[in-house]
């Protein structure tokens, strides 16, 4: 049976993620890969935003994914979960970058101004260049379907003893974990390309798994809500208040102790709020749910391409590239999803859809 809070909790944060986005494309904090500052002010105290939701808005995603994730195999078998993790995370992310997100690839060498050196190299490695500069926000189900796979021979070793064993795990325990996601925060992070944090994600998306399944542990985060939410808020203020103007997205500040226990507590007080207060369903809720996959895979488009067209020419007013940008990256997720899911052939390459579309 599938839980609506999850459901909720996933659009939500992916709309987060957008807004992000449109904020971190213009940032003045100098956070490369993004067109950077459009406007004249000395200090863009909104960007404060990103600072504020970076730590936690993935790490909530891998752990929601590790619960549903357990959900799925109670149901299925590990090979039915292989291939549709594989269907649905890996060919998106591996053929769909040759077969669409190479335009993202494109877009993203021409607002970095290196587009131009492209033209030095065979053709050939120039495409390949594009096409792998088109992963964007993809990297997100590409670390997915690894964590997914290696999830099968992990089960095969525990034998569910991990799993029910974490039934037991109680609020100091839970507090206590914040420890472990620090460690795991300082390991399997590859250079240069920051996001893929293999260390840090793994811990969210296992413990969602073996821990954050059990409803008798989301019962201890909906009991606590109460503290957790202040919690949270203090540390993501006080985040904000340390490290803004700085590279929240590199090392060493996505390795320190305030990053990971802000993450932690933020998760937390998310996954206690929404199953307290969003495990509901209504028409618009299913209809996010149903296109949050495309709003995620597709919205980044919308935005760089609005970045590439008024942006960087200067010539239009910020707060009209800022609100374009928004629209944008709403629009591309939803029509580009409503367009190329129907395309059959095609909307397996691009988002591992075959016969039927299917909530993520």
């Amino acid at each position: 049976m599938r839980k609506s809070y999850l459901d909720n909790i996933r659009w939500i944060t992916v709309v987060l993620v957008v807004i992000y986005h449109v904020l971190y494309m213009y940032n003045a904090e100098g956070i490369p890969g993004t067109l950077g500052q459009i406007t004249d002010l000395s200090v863009q105290y909104y960007d404060m935003y990103q600072y504020f939701v970076f730590p936690w808005f993935m790490f909530v995603l891998f752990i929601v994914s590790g619960i549903c994730a357990r959900s799925y195999l109670t149901r299925r078998s590990e090979r039915e979960f292989i291939r549709t993790r594989t269907a649905k995370l890996l060919v998106p992310s591996t053929i769909g970058l040759f077969a669409f997100q190479f335009i993202q690839g494109l877009i993203s060498a021409k607002l970095a101004g290196g587009f131009e050196s492209l033209t030095q190299v065979p053709l050939i490695v120039r495409y390949l260049i594009i096409v792998v500069s088109g992963t964007g926000v993809l990297w997100y189900i590409q670390v997915l379907w690894v964590l997914s796979i290696l999830l099968v021979p992990i089960r095969k070793i525990e034998k569910d003893r991990l799993w029910k064993a974490s039934a037991k795990v109680n609020t100091p325990l839970i507090i206590a974990m914040a420890v472990p996601v620090w460690a795991a925060a300082q390991i399997l992070n590859t250079p240069i390309i920051t996001v893929y944090r293999f260390g840090f994600y793994a811990a969210a998306f296992y413990l969602g798994y073996f821990v954050f399944s059990h409803e008798e542990v989301i019962g201890l985060l909906r009991k606590h809500f109460v503290w957790m939410l202040p919690a949270a808020l203090v540390l993501g203020i006080s985040f904000c208040a340390v490290y803004f103007g700085k590279n929240y997205a590199d090392a060493p500040i996505n390795r320190t102790m305030l990053f990971t226990v802000y993450a932690w507590f933020a998760s937390m007080a998310v996954l206690g709020g929404g199953a307290k207060y969003l495990d509901f369903e209504t028409p618009f809720t299913r209809w996010m749910t149903k296109h949050n996959f495309g709003l995620y895979v597709f919205h980044y488009l919308g935005i760089s391409l609005v970045a590439l067209l008024l942006g960087k020419s200067g010539k239009v007013h910020p707060a009209v590239v800022y609100a374009c940008s928004l629209v944008a990256g709403f629009a591309a997720g939803y029509l580009l999803y409503e367009i190329i899911s129907r395309i059959p052939g095609y909307r397996w390459a691009v988002l591992g859809i075959k016969k039927t579309q299917k909530a993520p």
